[in-house]
């Protein structure tokens, strides 16, 4: 693990005016004030073409750099809009093209933005991603339904939803490397026999 650790949060979404994006951002910069550094990875910028598992490296786009920064991290922050009741497909491609060695253990935060109603099942379905990466996601999450209303000259307009990412930002730093952690507990415990 990093010393500070190194928190990188994905924005699963295209749009311009993006909540999702100010979201993740506001995670970030609370994750930089509980010490970490931090760095936004915003999909727009990155040429990922869909998974192709049959596609070699020179073909896949920006995707072997993606799953390297991921594999990097000590902890991550996936925030996605909601399509059609599920993960947007540009997050859904970047997590294509992360396997298992790049995610194993890294402690993750997971938030979604709603246009409408409370969004339960993308939630748990980013979760379910994560888990089979093998990622450690945090038992709290972050949801914005409403964004319409949420969001207001690129910051967060309603108090409780800010107190709730700013929780999420902290939170993902406290338990960065949680993993690892784990593991020197259970080494411990096997050298004293406890």
């Amino acid at each position: 693990m990093h010393d500070p650790p190194h928190v990188i949060g994905i924005s699963g979404s295209l749009r311009d005016d993006s909540g999702t994006r100010i979201a993740v951002q506001h995670t970030l910069d609370a994750a930089a004030g509980a010490g970490a550094t931090t760095e936004h990875i915003d999909l727009r910028e990155w040429g990922l073409p869909l998974f192709d598992p049959d596609t070699g490296a020179a073909d896949s786009g920006d995707g072997p750099e993606l799953a390297a920064r991921v594999r990097e991290a000590d902890a991550m922050v996936l925030g996605t809009p909601v399509y059609h009741g599920t993960i947007a497909s540009p997050l859904k491609t970047a997590l294509d093209y992360c396997s298992i060695d790049d995610v194993e253990g890294t402690t993750v935060g997971i938030l979604a933005v709603a246009g409408s109603g409370f969004p339960t099942p993308t939630l748990q379905h980013l979760r379910a991603a994560v888990l089979e990466l093998k990622g450690w996601p945090l038992p709290q999450d972050v949801a914005i339904p409403d964004s319409w209303a949420a969001f207001e000259d690129d910051s967060i307009a309603d108090g409780e939803i800010a107190e709730r990412v700013e929780d999420l930002g902290a939170t993902v730093v406290a338990y960065a490397g949680v993993a690892d952690r784990h593991g020197e507990t259970e080494q411990s415990e096997l050298a004293t026999g406890d």
